[in-house]
């Protein structure tokens, strides 16, 4: 160690050791390297007598900390030393299963590799599994710390040196050729190895035994190049285990805590047994605290890691040390990953933010993966731990300029716009095919629902920058696709930011069509009659004024949804008739289909069904003209819900049999569409009349269909009630 001191050089060992107080022996050893970790006061007297800077007398101080850590775990004390297992140790009880089928599985790999990002109790699993197993091996149990996130891990000869000590080898009988002596002596015995903390396949394919003995081996990196072992990948804890955890921690602790709070807490730790272990300690060590003060400190997301901080446990130097481990280009694009609005990304979106192609996203993503820093899944999405997430935040605010920042974020938002802008517009009469990359209807629905944090993020960004031109394409470009996502919760906020912008852009005819769609959120997925009525008065306001046919019809229509809902049918049928003679001399066929539709609907809540049925038919027959001049995409939308009305009223007027034929059919043509809205009506109808006729096992499964339909659109009360009616039917 005192040779990578370059002051040490000018002083003898006797001249240093008259100097500091420190005897020449002492000094010897640490220059030889048999005292890797000298005692604090030992370190304090060298740095007085070399007369360091600060910058290396903090170096030193650094190095022998570390050495004496390698000391307290590698000091070989027996075959049975193991840091001992804590206490409170909660949860992880399928990981612990895991190792015990490891160790007792006679045909499976002897070699338990165990991987996750930092702070997930990687070595507090393993330490524990080995105390539960020890009785299994006979011959001894070794601990040995491989410093993978140290600037210097273990090298492997030391490491086998270190191991074959304790496994009862003189230091003068190791031999040149460790390994061998090493293999040899495993095959021999019953020995379980726990290597913590592998820095790479390189270090620890060495170490890995044969025979009886077994191994478990910790790393934060995947080390996907090792071969023949089983591995378990570790993840944060469940909500119910990480308070289980808490509530552990604080068993001792005098003043009594609220169980929401510690929920809170365990919530805000995201799941991590170290942010949980600091976050328990600091209130074992602080009794006059309260536990729903330090959750709301935690609130903070600015302060959250600086408060994630017990002694010399902090939860950001864990980060930091898989930050270190990066390449610079990496680190640039983990920081910068943090500038994404949602919860998760893609590759295209990464490399767009990192300023970087595709291909280096890949490669960046990737490492980021194997350190732990970046969750993957099976889709090709990535996304941060909520705490790793504000860690690179904090890089990015550290280590890039405030306009560095900007701009990367105006690009970005600018990207997300753009495309959100493109693939909406895939839905959209009067476009094609848009320049997006995206090459197909189903691909820019794709794209639209798993990016909504995304793009949504950015719509908010750019409405608050005051980018209104891009914020109202984008809102428009949402008319269309939305029906096809009727009960997302977002609409509402997407046109009434575009409706913000286009009064912003003095432009009422293009607020008008914003007010529409905001008439239709309230009618359909918010059913409120009343406010979409209000909404639909004010665009045929602003459309009347600036003579704008088209948003006029559309107000009609909407108004005369909303008349309908509020029982007022005369009002609402003249609304629709006058809609659709309007939208069908403007030639918008495909507006005026929905208009038949509605006139069919208020027909039918007038008890009209015969009447209501001859309109649904006239529908029906519009989507299946191919001369009819409908989109292809607005026909497939309509078909399936136009055959589901036709049952409906077949069967208000007790034509059964057919009534069921038609609702099956329309049923199937709205998954193939992914309409779950009316698809969840159409088997409540269907479930109903199955019911009537007698076949009880169908209609038990059509209402447990619906019920998952509605569940999975958000509607609780609708799912809450077909549940009961399938119970009741079994």
């Amino acid at each position: 160690m005192l040779r990578r001191h370059r002051h040490a050089a000018r002083l003898t060992l006797e001249q240093l050791a008259e100097a500091s107080g420190v005897s020449a022996r002492t000094l010897s050893d640490m220059e030889r390297g048999r005292s890797k970790g000298p005692q604090q006061r030992t370190v304090t007297a060298l740095a007085d007598a070399l007369d360091l800077t600060e910058a290396d007398r903090e170096q030193l101080v650094e190095l022998a900390r570390e050495g004496r850590l390698r000391d307290h775990w590698t000091r070989p004390t027996g075959p049975w030393e193991l840091p001992r297992s804590v206490d409170d140790f909660t949860g992880r009880a399928a990981e612990l299963a895991w190792t015990g089928d490891l160790v007792h599985a006679g045909d499976a790999p002897g070699v338990g590799l165990i991987t996750g990002s930092a702070g997930l109790g990687k070595t507090t699993l393993a330490v524990r599994a080995a105390h539960a197993l020890r009785r299994d091996f006979p011959d001894g149990v070794i601990f040995l710390d491989l410093f993978g996130m140290s600037a210097r891990p273990l090298p492997v000869d030391e490491a086998l040196d270190l191991l074959l000590r304790a496994l009862g080898v003189a230091d003068r009988q190791v031999p040149g050729e460790r390994a061998s002596l090493y293999r040899s002596l495993l095959r021999e015995r019953r020995v379980l190895l726990v290597l913590d903390n592998a820095a790479s396949e390189e270090q620890v394919r060495p170490l890995l035994p044969g025979g009886a003995s077994k191994a478990l081996v910790t790393s934060r990196r995947l080390l996907a190049g090792l071969e023949g072992v089983r591995r378990l990948s570790l993840g944060p804890l469940p909500l119910l285990a990480a308070t289980e955890l808490l509530t552990a921690i604080l068993k001792d602790r005098g003043a009594p805590d609220e169980g929401s709070a510690i929920l809170q807490l365990a919530q805000l730790c995201g799941g991590l047994p170290l942010a949980l272990r600091i976050a328990g300690n600091r209130l074992v060590s602080r009794p006059g605290w309260d536990a729903a003060d330090l959750a709301a400190r935690l609130t903070n997301e600015e302060r959250r890691l600086d408060q994630l901080r017990a002694g010399d446990l902090k939860i950001a130097t864990a980060f930091g040390l898989s930050y270190e481990q990066l390449a610079a280009p990496t680190r640039q694009v983990f920081r910068r990953l943090a500038l994404i609005p949602g919860r998760d990304l893609d590759a295209a979106l990464a490399a767009v933010v990192a300023g970087t192609s595709t291909e280096g996203a890949w490669v960046a993503l990737d490492e980021l993966v194997d350190l732990g820093l970046l969750l993957d899944s099976t889709s090709g999405r990535y996304r941060f731990h909520d705490l790793v997430r504000l860690f690179a935040r904090h890089r990015l605010q550290e280590e890039e300029t405030a306009a560095e920042r900007d701009a990367l974020t105006v690009t970005m938002t600018s990207w997300l716009l753009r495309m959100a802008t493109s693939a909406g517009r895939w839905f959209e009469p009067a476009y094609g095919g848009p320049e997006s990359g995206l090459s197909s209807a189903e691909e820019a629905d794709h794209w639209l629902r798993v990016n909504v944090d995304n793009w949504l993020g950015a719509l908010r960004t750019a409405a608050i920058a005051g980018r209104h031109s891009a914020v109202l394409d984008c809102a428009e470009s949402m008319d269309w696709f939305s029906d096809r996502w009727m009960h997302a919760p977002h609409w509402q906020e997407v046109f009434t930011l575009g409706a913000e912008a286009a009064a912003a852009l003095d432009d009422p005819v293009r607020q008008a069509r914003q007010l529409n769609l905001l008439a239709w959120v309230h009618l359909i997925p918010r059913d409120d009659p009343e406010t979409a009525l209000r909404y639909a008065n004010q665009a045929l306001d602003l459309a009347t004024h600036s003579g704008a046919t088209a948003q006029i019809a559309s107000a009609r229509h909407t108004g005369g949804g909303a008349l309908r809902r509020l029982g007022r049918l005369d009002e609402a049928t003249a609304a629709e008739t006058q809609a659709a003679q309007m939208f069908k001399a403007d030639g918008d066929i495909d507006s005026y289909a929905q208009c038949l539709g509605a006139l069919g609907s208020c027909l039918r809540d007038a008890g009209h069904y015969a009447e209501a049925l001859e309109q649904y038919l006239d529908l029906w027959a519009l989507v299946n003209d191919e001369q009819s001049g409908m989109t292809p995409g607005i026909t497939a939308f309509t078909r399936p819900i136009a055959l589901a009305r036709v049952g409906e009223c077949l069967g208000l007027l007790g034509r059964r049999a057919e009534a069921i034929i038609k609702l099956t059919e329309a049923i199937s043509l709205m998954e193939q569409a992914q309409l779950p809205a009316p698809q969840a009506r159409a088997l409540e109808t269907l479930a109903a009349l199955l019911a009537d006729a007698g076949r009880t096992d169908e209609s038990r499964d059509a209402y447990a269909r619906a019920a998952e339909v509605y569940e999975a659109i958000g509607d609780t009360e609708s799912s809450s009630r077909c549940r009961n009616l399938a119970t009741a039917a079994s």
